[in-house]
């Protein structure tokens, strides 16, 4: 494992542990800012050009460091990488690629030894192509017990040449395959919600229900404290699988589906209630994180009763523009989810979406547009509003999410040159859709020149996505060593989350203010401005400057700003 390289003196932090409340035992995870890495890009140690798990071990004193409190770490098991690690063919193992099974332990040891809790991605709905499982699949005959894991189906029409229905792709075009039995006939259809290299599971299976019971204790007894859920709406299906409803739309808007019969059912939830009693089965508070795009929060909340699912990513929060609208998410989401108990999630960014710096300098700065070379972004302005909405989201009570590299402004890299895209949504668009390479990019830790340190001295192979020659002054190293910088910001408010018990409990109260001022308090010593009014704003003058965003002059808040404030008696 390489030598851990200190990027300039960090500032003084307190054990990553939840702060007592006065109300006895508090689940860590109800207050955890979690740290998403995607370790093909996070540090890469031995020089091929992409990232490791001996990488993530190199940089733990960095996530330390900044004050995370744990680190969910994007597909870590052997994988042809179809769709970026979502293509799993062996859920008990790492890919060679990333190291090995030792490492896995050694990392999760390592970071535990740091305070930090380490969550890993469950890809459960589906499975590679190359997994065991589907190779008898396609080996044994129709009806087998093999076939009987995933969905396989006849086809329709006259000679079986037709989908057995019209059911549609995330990825685009139909759901639907047809193999080629081994007699070299042409045979029956199998079900990919996503790729066609990931062939739908059938969960009504009881063989795959108590598979994926063992595979969750192998990973909970090697010791990892949580499981995200990775696309937990579409495990069920309809029975019979009944043609779906598009209303004439063929886009995968499962955001907006009710009703669609492979997508948000009601029998998913008996999986998730199985699933709970696993965790349960466990000390330490072990949480299981749903990714849930569904219609609204009401149908979310489903997923978040008592015996389910414990957290679930906000995607509301997440597509909503950087405007006023942020506070009637906020409200609803605080609404739906307080009769169940459920702490709100709040998550920026992942490796699904623009990132922020480049998303919040457009014009539309919805997430709903994807990377274009062709749309104009600011980045200055998008970098001014990244830290405004650190500032907002690590004040809010519950979860918060960071993915690699918005704590350094990482602005996407929408210029990736045609033949080097690797998403298969460039391919399976027909070269019409760029995919998500662009927040995939590798990150920079110093020097002034590619590889910035992700790749050791030497490296045998570049980064296996190009990174701009613009970001020297983005580096790790750089930030480290810049007070103002975004890094340090990240830093000094995850540093204050620790040191402020309110920031690790309930407490949250709206203050009276114009609707594009959003302010509110965290108990009696914490209060949260953010100004989107377009002008600049006074600030109260019995309340002294935490934090800010942006360097204040005197007690004025500019637009597109944040700060924590304290009573000028406290």
């Amino acid at each position: 494992m390489p030598e851990h390289t200190t990027f300039g003196p960090p500032s003084p932090q307190p054990q990553n542990a939840v702060v007592s409340t006065g109300e006895g035992h508090r689940e860590w995870w109800r207050d955890a800012v979690v740290y998403e890495v995607y370790p093909r890009s996070f540090l890469d140690s031995d020089g091929d050009g992409e990232g490791d798990l001996n990488g993530v071990r190199a940089r733990l004193d960095y996530l330390a460091d900044l004050g995370v409190d744990a680190v969910w770490i994007a597909p870590w098991f052997p994988s042809p990488m179809a769709d970026g690690g979502y293509d799993v063919s062996d859920y008990c193992d790492i890919d060679p690629r990333y190291g090995t099974l030792d490492d896995a332990v050694a990392l999760i040891a390592e970071a535990h030894q740091r305070g930090l809790k380490v969550i890993i991605d469950m890809v459960a709905n589906h499975t590679s192509e190359a997994h065991p499982w589907f190779r008898a699949a396609l080996a044994a005959p129709a009806g087998s017990p093999e076939r009987a894991r995933y969905l396989f189906r006849d086809g329709t029409g006259p000679d079986g040449s037709l989908p057995p229905n019209n059911w549609i792709s995330a990825f685009g075009g139909s759901a639907w395959i047809r193999i080629t039995e081994p007699d070299g006939a042409p045979g029956q259809w199998y079900l990919h919600t996503f790729a066609p290299e990931q062939p739908d599971l059938n969960w009504d299976n009881e063989q795959v229900r108590e598979d994926f019971d063992a595979i969750l204790r192998f990973w909970f007894d090697h010791g990892v404290d949580g499981i995200r859920v990775d696309a937990a709406p579409a495990f069920s299906k309809t029975s019979g699988l009944p043609d779906a409803d598009y209303g004439g739309d063929l886009r995968f808007r499962s955001g907006e589906w009710v009703g669609n019969p492979h997508w948000d059912i009601d029998a998913v939830h008996t999986i998730f209630k199985r699933w709970r009693r696993v965790a349960d089965s466990y000390d330490g508070d072990r949480v299981l994180v749903a990714e849930a795009v569904v219609a609204g929060p009401e149908r979310l909340v489903r997923y978040l009763a008592p015996d389910e699912i414990h957290t679930a990513f906000n995607f509301e929060f997440l597509k909503v523009p950087w405007d006023a609208g942020l506070r009637p998410v906020i409200d609803e989401t605080r609404a739906v989810l307080a009769p169940v108990g459920a702490p709100a999630t709040w998550v920026l960014g992942s490796h699904d979406e623009l990132r922020l710096a480049s998303r919040y300098g457009r014009e539309d700065s919805s997430s709903e547009v994807g990377s274009s070379p062709d749309i104009p972004s600011d980045i200055e302005l998008g970098t001014r509003r990244l830290r405004a909405a650190a500032l907002l989201m690590f004040a809010l009570p519950g979860t918060a999410y960071v993915f690699q590299g918005d704590e350094l402004a990482l602005p996407s890299v929408d210029d990736i040159p045609e033949d080097r895209l690797q998403d298969p949504l460039w391919e399976r668009s027909g070269h019409t859709v760029r995919g998500r390479d662009a927040c995939r990019v590798p990150l920079p830790w110093s020097g002034g020149a590619p590889p910035y340190g992700f790749s050791p001295d030497g490296a045998r192979s570049e980064p296996w996505l190009p990174q701009p020659e613009s970001w020297a002054g983005l580096t790790v190293a750089a930030q480290s060593a810049d007070p103002g910088s975004t890094l340090n910001l990240h830093r000094q408010a995850l540093r204050l989350r620790h040191e402020i018990p309110a920031l690790r409990s309930d407490a949250f109260a709206w203050r009276e203010s114009p609707d594009d001022v959003l302010d509110f308090e965290r108990g009696p010593s914490l209060r949260c401005v953010v100004n989107l009014s377009g002008a600049p704003i006074d600030l109260d003058p019995d309340w002294k400057v935490l934090v800010s965003s942006v360097p204040l002059d005197g007690s004025v808040l500019p637009h597109d700003a944040a700060a924590w404030l304290t009573p000028r008696a406290v």
